[in-house]
Protein backbone atom coordinates (compact mmCIF):
# COMPACT_ATOMS: atom_id res chain seq x y z
CA UNK A 1 0.00 0.00 0.00
CA UNK A 2 2.98 2.37 0.10
CA UNK A 3 2.08 3.49 -3.43
CA UNK A 4 -1.51 4.32 -2.45
CA UNK A 5 -2.59 7.86 -1.60
CA UNK A 6 -4.95 8.01 1.38
CA UNK A 7 -7.29 10.89 2.09
CA UNK A 8 -9.41 11.63 5.15
CA UNK A 9 -12.63 13.61 4.92
CA UNK A 10 -12.65 14.80 8.51
CA UNK A 11 -9.59 15.18 10.73
CA UNK A 12 -10.98 14.26 14.13
CA UNK A 13 -9.56 11.92 16.75
CA UNK A 14 -10.42 8.66 14.99
CA UNK A 15 -9.07 9.87 11.65
CA UNK A 16 -5.91 11.07 13.38
CA UNK A 17 -5.47 7.74 15.16
CA UNK A 18 -5.82 5.76 11.93
CA UNK A 19 -3.58 8.08 9.92
CA UNK A 20 -0.86 8.20 12.54
CA UNK A 21 -1.07 4.45 13.01
CA UNK A 22 -0.63 3.54 9.34
CA UNK A 23 2.15 6.11 8.90
CA UNK A 24 4.03 4.85 11.96
CA UNK A 25 3.56 1.27 10.77
CA UNK A 26 5.22 2.18 7.47
CA UNK A 27 2.15 1.30 5.41
CA UNK A 28 2.17 4.66 3.65
CA UNK A 29 4.52 7.65 3.92
CA UNK A 30 3.15 10.85 5.44
CA UNK A 31 3.51 12.51 2.05
CA UNK A 32 0.83 10.17 0.66
CA UNK A 33 -1.75 11.22 3.27
CA UNK A 34 -4.01 14.27 3.22
CA UNK A 35 -6.97 15.30 5.38
CA UNK A 36 -9.64 17.97 5.20
CA UNK A 37 -11.65 19.56 7.97
CA UNK A 38 -13.57 22.83 8.24
CA UNK A 39 -12.18 23.37 11.76
CA UNK A 40 -8.68 24.88 11.72
CA UNK A 41 -7.80 23.45 15.15
CA UNK A 42 -8.64 19.92 13.96
CA UNK A 43 -6.48 20.36 10.85
CA UNK A 44 -3.58 21.64 12.92
CA UNK A 45 -3.83 18.76 15.41
CA UNK A 46 -3.95 16.20 12.57
CA UNK A 47 -0.91 17.73 10.89
CA UNK A 48 1.10 17.83 14.11
CA UNK A 49 0.24 14.23 15.00
CA UNK A 50 0.89 12.74 11.57
CA UNK A 51 3.14 15.04 9.57
CA UNK A 52 0.64 14.76 6.71
CA UNK A 53 -0.91 17.48 4.58
CA UNK A 54 -4.16 19.17 5.55
CA UNK A 55 -6.65 21.35 3.73
CA UNK A 56 -9.97 23.04 4.29
CA UNK A 57 -11.41 21.64 1.05
CA UNK A 58 -12.94 18.18 0.63
CA UNK A 59 -12.54 18.31 -3.16
CA UNK A 60 -8.76 18.50 -2.82
CA UNK A 61 -8.74 15.32 -0.75
CA UNK A 62 -10.84 13.37 -3.25
CA UNK A 63 -8.79 14.40 -6.28
CA UNK A 64 -5.51 13.65 -4.49
CA UNK A 65 -6.44 10.23 -3.09
CA UNK A 66 -7.05 6.64 -4.16
CA UNK A 67 -8.47 5.43 -0.84
CA UNK A 68 -10.78 7.98 0.80
CA UNK A 69 -11.73 7.57 4.45
CA UNK A 70 -15.04 9.24 5.34
CA UNK A 71 -14.52 10.34 8.94
CA UNK A 72 -17.26 12.92 9.45
CA UNK A 73 -20.23 12.74 11.81
CA UNK A 74 -22.84 10.13 10.81
CA UNK A 75 -25.50 12.69 9.92
CA UNK A 76 -23.11 14.31 7.41
CA UNK A 77 -22.05 11.21 5.47
CA UNK A 78 -24.85 10.91 2.91
CA UNK A 79 -24.83 14.60 2.11
CA UNK A 80 -21.06 14.64 1.73
CA UNK A 81 -21.01 11.67 -0.66
CA UNK A 82 -23.70 13.31 -2.76
CA UNK A 83 -21.99 16.71 -2.71
CA UNK A 84 -18.80 15.16 -4.09
CA UNK A 85 -20.57 12.99 -6.72
CA UNK A 86 -18.97 14.81 -9.65
CA UNK A 87 -15.48 13.98 -8.33
CA UNK A 88 -15.80 10.28 -7.61
CA UNK A 89 -14.04 8.02 -10.12
CA UNK A 90 -15.52 4.53 -9.98
CA UNK A 91 -12.41 2.88 -11.40
CA UNK A 92 -10.05 4.71 -9.07
CA UNK A 93 -11.63 5.50 -5.72
CA UNK A 94 -12.19 3.12 -2.84
CA UNK A 95 -14.33 4.78 -0.15
CA UNK A 96 -13.99 3.62 3.45
CA UNK A 97 -16.56 4.95 5.91
CA UNK A 98 -15.89 4.86 9.65
CA UNK A 99 -19.19 6.55 10.56
CA UNK A 100 -21.26 4.57 13.05
CA UNK A 101 -24.75 3.55 11.97
CA UNK A 102 -24.62 4.69 8.33
CA UNK A 103 -25.48 1.66 6.18
CA UNK A 104 -23.86 0.65 2.92
CA UNK A 105 -27.23 0.95 1.18
CA UNK A 106 -27.63 4.58 2.24
CA UNK A 107 -24.11 5.45 1.15
CA UNK A 108 -24.41 3.65 -2.18
CA UNK A 109 -27.69 5.46 -2.80
CA UNK A 110 -25.94 8.82 -2.44
CA UNK A 111 -22.89 7.94 -4.55
CA UNK A 112 -22.41 7.32 -8.28
CA UNK A 113 -23.44 3.82 -9.35
CA UNK A 114 -20.55 1.39 -9.05
CA UNK A 115 -18.54 3.37 -6.51
CA UNK A 116 -16.72 0.88 -4.28
CA UNK A 117 -17.60 1.44 -0.63
CA UNK A 118 -16.50 -0.39 2.51
CA UNK A 119 -18.01 0.25 5.93
CA UNK A 120 -15.65 0.00 8.88
CA UNK A 121 -15.96 0.12 12.65
CA UNK A 122 -12.46 0.86 14.03
CA UNK A 123 -11.38 1.96 17.48
CA UNK A 124 -8.90 4.47 18.87
CA UNK A 125 -6.12 2.06 19.95
CA UNK A 126 -5.12 2.25 16.26
CA UNK A 127 -2.97 5.09 17.60
CA UNK A 128 -0.72 2.54 19.34
CA UNK A 129 -1.03 -0.28 16.82
CA UNK A 130 -3.57 -2.21 18.89
CA UNK A 131 -6.94 -1.51 17.28
CA UNK A 132 -9.80 -3.99 16.97
CA UNK A 133 -11.69 -3.29 13.75
CA UNK A 134 -14.36 -4.97 11.67
CA UNK A 135 -15.49 -4.17 8.15
CA UNK A 136 -18.14 -5.05 5.55
CA UNK A 137 -17.87 -4.53 1.80
CA UNK A 138 -20.51 -2.94 -0.42
CA UNK A 139 -22.12 -4.40 -3.52
CA UNK A 140 -19.53 -2.97 -5.93
CA UNK A 141 -16.45 -3.63 -3.79
CA UNK A 142 -14.19 -6.50 -4.86
CA UNK A 143 -12.14 -9.07 -2.99
CA UNK A 144 -9.10 -6.97 -3.88
CA UNK A 145 -10.77 -4.01 -2.17
CA UNK A 146 -11.45 -6.14 0.90
CA UNK A 147 -7.80 -7.16 0.88
CA UNK A 148 -6.68 -3.56 0.68
CA UNK A 149 -8.88 -2.57 3.61
CA UNK A 150 -7.62 -5.62 5.52
CA UNK A 151 -4.04 -4.43 4.95
CA UNK A 152 -4.93 -0.86 5.89
CA UNK A 153 -6.63 -1.81 9.16
CA UNK A 154 -4.43 -4.81 9.89
CA UNK A 155 -1.35 -2.60 9.98
CA UNK A 156 -2.67 -1.00 13.16
CA UNK A 157 -4.17 -4.02 14.91
CA UNK A 158 -6.78 -6.75 14.44
CA UNK A 159 -9.13 -6.48 11.43
CA UNK A 160 -12.00 -8.89 10.78
CA UNK A 161 -14.49 -9.00 7.92
CA UNK A 162 -18.09 -9.50 9.08
CA UNK A 163 -21.60 -9.29 7.67
CA UNK A 164 -22.93 -5.75 7.77
CA UNK A 165 -25.80 -6.66 10.09
CA UNK A 166 -23.19 -7.45 12.76
CA UNK A 167 -21.45 -4.06 12.68
CA UNK A 168 -23.75 -2.55 15.29
CA UNK A 169 -22.74 -5.34 17.67
CA UNK A 170 -19.09 -4.64 16.78
CA UNK A 171 -19.72 -1.02 17.76
CA UNK A 172 -20.93 -2.18 21.16
CA UNK A 173 -17.98 -4.51 21.79
CA UNK A 174 -14.90 -2.89 20.27
CA UNK A 175 -15.94 0.47 18.83
CA UNK A 176 -16.99 1.75 22.26
CA UNK A 177 -14.95 -0.87 24.11
CA UNK A 178 -11.79 1.16 24.84
CA UNK A 179 -13.87 3.40 27.11
CA UNK A 180 -14.93 0.35 29.13
CA UNK A 181 -11.29 -0.65 29.48
CA UNK A 182 -10.24 2.84 30.56
CA UNK A 183 -13.02 2.86 33.16
CA UNK A 184 -11.88 -0.51 34.51
CA UNK A 185 -8.24 0.64 34.69
CA UNK A 186 -9.29 3.79 36.55
CA UNK A 187 -11.43 1.79 38.96
CA UNK A 188 -8.69 -0.77 39.62
CA UNK A 189 -6.23 2.04 40.26
CA UNK A 190 -8.70 3.66 42.66
CA UNK A 191 -8.91 0.34 44.48
CA UNK A 192 -5.13 0.16 44.67
CA UNK A 193 -4.98 3.66 46.13
CA UNK A 194 -7.66 2.72 48.66
CA UNK A 195 -5.50 -0.26 49.64
CA UNK A 196 -2.44 1.95 50.13
CA UNK A 197 -0.62 2.11 46.77
CA UNK A 198 0.66 5.39 45.32
CA UNK A 199 -1.56 6.54 42.40
CA UNK A 200 1.12 6.19 39.70
CA UNK A 201 2.05 2.68 40.84
CA UNK A 202 -1.59 1.56 41.04
CA UNK A 203 -2.40 2.92 37.58
CA UNK A 204 0.60 1.29 35.89
CA UNK A 205 -0.12 -2.05 37.56
CA UNK A 206 -3.80 -1.88 36.60
CA UNK A 207 -3.09 -1.02 32.95
CA UNK A 208 -0.39 -3.67 32.58
CA UNK A 209 -2.62 -6.28 34.21
CA UNK A 210 -5.44 -5.74 31.70
CA UNK A 211 -2.92 -5.72 28.85
CA UNK A 212 -1.46 -9.01 30.07
CA UNK A 213 -4.88 -10.60 30.50
CA UNK A 214 -5.87 -9.62 26.97
CA UNK A 215 -2.63 -11.01 25.53
CA UNK A 216 -3.20 -14.31 27.30
CA UNK A 217 -6.68 -14.65 25.78
CA UNK A 218 -5.42 -13.82 22.27
CA UNK A 219 -2.21 -15.84 22.37
CA UNK A 220 -3.30 -18.97 24.23
CA UNK A 221 -6.69 -19.32 22.53
CA UNK A 222 -8.17 -20.51 25.81
CA UNK A 223 -11.63 -19.47 26.97
CA UNK A 224 -11.37 -16.50 29.36
CA UNK A 225 -13.39 -18.47 31.90
CA UNK A 226 -10.74 -21.17 31.95
CA UNK A 227 -7.96 -18.61 32.37
CA UNK A 228 -9.93 -17.01 35.22
CA UNK A 229 -10.36 -20.37 36.93
CA UNK A 230 -6.60 -20.97 36.74
CA UNK A 231 -6.00 -17.82 38.82
CA UNK A 232 -8.65 -18.65 41.42
CA UNK A 233 -6.96 -20.88 44.02
CA UNK A 234 -9.33 -22.64 46.46
CA UNK A 235 -10.00 -20.36 49.41
CA UNK A 236 -7.69 -17.72 47.97
CA UNK A 237 -7.74 -13.98 47.43
CA UNK A 238 -8.81 -14.02 43.78
CA UNK A 239 -12.01 -16.03 44.25
CA UNK A 240 -12.98 -13.58 47.02
CA UNK A 241 -12.43 -10.71 44.59
CA UNK A 242 -14.46 -12.47 41.87
CA UNK A 243 -17.27 -12.99 44.38
CA UNK A 244 -17.25 -9.24 45.12
CA UNK A 245 -17.39 -8.43 41.39
CA UNK A 246 -20.29 -10.81 40.81
CA UNK A 247 -22.19 -9.36 43.78
CA UNK A 248 -21.60 -5.91 42.31
CA UNK A 249 -23.10 -6.94 39.00
CA UNK A 250 -19.99 -6.20 36.93
CA UNK A 251 -20.69 -8.96 34.42
CA UNK A 252 -24.29 -7.84 33.87
CA UNK A 253 -23.21 -4.19 33.67
CA UNK A 254 -20.68 -4.93 30.91
CA UNK A 255 -23.20 -6.98 28.94
CA UNK A 256 -25.67 -4.13 29.34
CA UNK A 257 -23.08 -1.60 28.17
CA UNK A 258 -22.42 -3.52 24.95
CA UNK A 259 -26.13 -3.89 24.25
CA UNK A 260 -26.78 -0.20 24.96
CA UNK A 261 -24.05 0.91 22.57
CA UNK A 262 -25.23 -1.52 19.87
CA UNK A 263 -28.84 -0.31 20.27
CA UNK A 264 -27.69 3.30 19.97
CA UNK A 265 -25.79 2.46 16.76
CA UNK A 266 -28.95 0.88 15.31
CA UNK A 267 -30.98 3.94 16.30
CA UNK A 268 -28.45 6.21 14.57
CA UNK A 269 -29.07 4.28 11.36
Amino acid sequence: MNRVSIGFLGAGKMATALARGVIQAGVVPAGNVIASDPVAAAREAFAQATGARVTGGNAEVVTASDLVVVAVKPDQVVGLLSELSHLWEVSRHLVVSIAAGVTLARMEGAAPKGLRIVRVMPNTPALVGASASAFSVGTSATQADAGQVQSFLGSVGLALEVKEKLLDAVTGVSGSGPAYGFLMIEALADGGVAAGLPRDVAQRLAAQTLLGAAKMVLETGQHPGALKDAVCSPGGTTIEAIHALEKGGVRAALIGAVRAAADKARAMA
